[in-house]
């Protein structure tokens, strides 16, 4: 019996959109649970949905407004580390597949590529753990993999802060970090002169922002993005 296999699909262009959805019933294995305009509304959908009904595997654009593939594929990936994210772009420099890769995508397609390439890439991710990329993809992944060691040696890690979502303001960077200290609403409110009710507000601004639900949930995003490591 064939194995079904849920994804989503994230790209600003309605063309791209409605082209993806035409490969996508060519394949009768796959069940898509949404698509999305940009990083934003992705997470939105993913933020309500159930657990059992989060996609094995979301096809994401790179270039789109209000949030980008690559910072959605970061946030994502730490909120919902289950799914994989396969960057599906017309974009193949340098730059973009390293960023991708650093976020965490789990591969890296270019958009012409036909539905049964698709499949077959959500079957390597999910069942072999696999890497898929277009062959162009792979041979500036191959180079690229030839220049880490040098851009690791930048940090004493190897690893870097990544930079907090632009729309948070600096009023609310400085109240998660006192919740990333474990300071109640009350506590903080005491530190920065607000009101209990304005601390709570901005706490909710906050998970709006962020696309999330809970303390906790902000708390574990900080540590993984490193957002207040000095």
């Amino acid at each position: 019996m064939a194995t079904n296999f849920t994804i989503a699909f994230v790209d600003d262009n309605k063309v791209n959109r409605n082209t993806f959805l035409q490969k996508v019933k060519l394949l009768p294995d796959f069940t898509l649970l949404f698509t999305a305009e940009n990083g934003h509304q992705c997470l939105e959908e993913l933020r309500g949905l159930p657990h059992h009904k989060i996609p094995q595997v979301i096809f994401m654009d790179l270039e789109m407004p209000e949030m980008d593939g690559v910072e959605t594929i970061r946030l994502a990936k730490a909120l919902y580390p289950s799914t994989h994210y396969i960057v599906l772009t017309v974009f193949d420099d340098d730059e973009k597949i390293f960023e991708a890769i650093k976020a965490g995508a789990s591969g890296y397609l270019l958009k012409h590529e036909p539905a049964q390439v698709l499949y077959e890439s959500v079957v390597n991710v999910i069942e072999f753990g696999g890497a898929p990329m277009s062959p162009a993809i792979a041979r500036k992944s191959l180079q690229l993999l030839g220049r880490a060691q040098q851009l690791d040696n930048h940090t004493e890690s190897g690893q870097t802060k990544n930079a907090l979502p632009q729309v948070i303001t600096q009023r609310e960077k400085e109240i998660l970090q006192h919740m990333v200290n474990g300071w109640d609403a009350k506590h903080i409110a005491s530190v920065v002169d607000l009101s209990v009710l304005t601390v709570r507000k901005h706490i909710a601004n906050i998970y709006d922002k962020l696309h999330i639900n809970s303390k906790a949930q902000a708390i574990s995003l900080a540590h993984q993005q490193k957002w207040f490591d000095k």
